[in-house]
C-alpha cells in the first residue's frame, strides 16, 4: 500500500481525496491547518463557466470541460452516499453584452462551440426583455447565453466530498498544520504536523492554496503564489427577482448575479491587487462600486436587505498560468496542485484526475 499525504483541504484538496479514495491500493492523509472549505474556497460564488469562457481550446478550456462533466455525475452520487443537499444550478450562464462589445466575436465562439458539441446561443434585447424583465437594458446590445454551464456552492460540494472520502477511509486532520517534510535525494519521505504525528509519505501533494508558497519553499523548489481580494455578499429580497422558474446565473459588467433559491441571491465579487501581499485588505471603495454596478444591472436591487457580506483571498501564480499542476522541480514523487486564481471550483475535480494520473503512472518507476 502507498501513503499519500494531501496538505490543503479546500475545494481543490477534498476534490483529489475523493478521487484518490476510489484506489484500494493508496492510503490517503489529507491535513490542513484549518477546518474544511475555508480561505478562498468558503468565498467563492462557484461559477462554472465552461461554453461561455473566451478560451477557444487549449488545456484550459478542456479543464473547465472536465470540471463540468463530473460535476453533473459527482453532485447526485455524493447527495446519495452523504445525505447531503448541494445547491447546484442546472439553469446555464447568462452574460450580458453592452456598447463597445463585439457581438461578432461572440458569434463566432459560438460557431466553434457547436463544432466542439457545445451549446451557446446569441440573444438579442427583445428577447432579454421579455425573458429578463428585471434587467436594465439601457446599455445593454445582446447576450450570450450557455445552457450548459453552472453554478455550485463550493462549500456544500467540498464537506459532501469530504465525507465520501471519509466513507472509503481518507484520513483526515484539521487544526494540524504541516511543520516539516522530510527529505532524501529527489523523494519525501515524511511529514510532520504541529499535533507530533508524522506519516509516510510515498507521495506528497502540495493543494494548499496561498499556503503553497510557504512549503514549496521550505522544499528548496519555491512557487511564487499571490493573494487577489474578492468581495462578495448574500442578500435577500422580496420576491424573486423575473421569472422565478427561469433563474440561471447572470453576469455582466463584471458583476455575477446568483440565485440561491426563493428570494435570496449571491452578489459579487470584485477582483482586488493588494499592494501589501503580506497584509491584504479588502477595499470599501472597490464593494461600493460593485454593488452600484449590480443595482444599475437589475434595479430591484436596491429593495435587498444584505444579510452578509464576506471577503477572501485567491491563489494566482505569477509569471505563469493558472493553475499550477506538476511535480515539483527536482522531486519524483511532490505533486503541486495549486494557484487555480478564480477557477478553483470548476477545475477542482480534473486537477484531481490530473493528480491521480501522476499518481498512477509515477508510481510504476518509484
Amino acid at each position: 500500500m502507498q501513503h499519500v499525504v494531501v496538505v490543503g483541504c479546500g475545494i481543490v484538496g477534498a476534490a483529489i481525496a475523493y478521487t484518490l479514495s476510489q484506489f484500494p491500493q493508496l492510503r490517503v492523509i489529507v491535513l490542513d491547518q484549518q477546518p474544511p472549505a475555508q480561505d478562498s474556497t468558503g468565498a467563492a460564488l462557484g461559477v462554472l463557466m465552461g461554453a461561455i469562457s473566451q478560451k477557444r481550446q487549449g488545456q484550459n478550456l478542456r479543464l473547465r470541460l472536465r470540471g463540468l462533466e463530473l460535476y453533473d455525475t459527482w453532485v447526485p452520487q455524493l447527495e446519495e452516499v452523504t445525505g447531503r443537499t448541494i445547491l447546484y444550478n442546472r439553469q446555464g450562464i447568462l452574460r450580458l453584452c453592452y456598447v463597445g462589445d463585439d457581438l461578432a466575436l461572440w458569434q463566432q465562439l459560438a460557431d466553434l462551440r457547436q463544432q466542439q458539441g457545445l451549446a451557446l446561443h446569441l440573444w438579442d434585447r427583445a428577447e432579454l426583455a421579455v425573458n429578463y424583465p428585471q434587467l436594465n437594458l439601457e446599455s445593454v446590445i445582446g447576450a450570450v447565453y450557455a445552457p450548459g454551464d453552472r453554478q455550485i456552492d463550493p462549500t456544500a460540494v467540498t464537506l459532501a466530498l469530504v465525507a465520501a472520502a471519509q466513507q472509503r477511509g481518507v484520513e483526515f486532520h484539521f487544526d494540524d498544520p504541516v511543520t516539516r517534510v522530510i527529505t532524501m535525494a529527489d523523494r519525501c519521505t515524511q511529514v510532520f504536523a504541529a499535533s507530533g504525528a508524522g506519516w509516510a509519505a510515498d507521495w506528497l501533494v502540495i493543494a494548499a492554496g496561498l499556503g503553497s508558497t510557504s512549503l514549496t519553499a521550505a522544499l528548496q523548489q519555491p512557487v511564487a503564489i499571490h493573494p487577489v481580494v474578492g468581495q462578495a455578499a448574500r442578500i435577500r429580497l422580496p420576491k424573486p427577482l423575473g421569472n422565478p422558474d427561469r433563474q440561471p446565473v447572470i453576469t455582466g459588467a463584471d458583476v455575477h448575479l446568483i440565485p440561491l433559491g426563493l428570494t435570496d441571491y449571491w452578489v459579487g465579487a470584485t477582483v482586488e491587487m493588494p499592494t501589501d501581499l503580506a497584509s491584504p485588505i479588502a477595499s470599501e471603495e472597490a464593494w461600493a462600486e460593485v454593488w452600484q454596478r449590480a443595482i444599475a444591472l437589475c434595479p430591484a436591487l436596491t429593495q435587498a436587505v444584505i444579510l452578509q457580506r464576506w471577503t477572501g483571498l485567491r491563489p494566482r501564480p505569477q509569471g505563469r498560468p493558472a493553475p499550477v499542476i506538476e511535480r515539483l522541480p527536482g522531486y519524483r514523487n511532490v505533486i503541486l496542485a495549486s494557484g487555480h486564481y478564480r477557477n478553483g471550483v470548476l477545475l477542482a475535480p480534473a486537477t484531481a484526475e490530473r493528480v491521480s494520473e501522476l499518481i498512477q503512472g509515477g508510481s510504476k518507476v518509484l
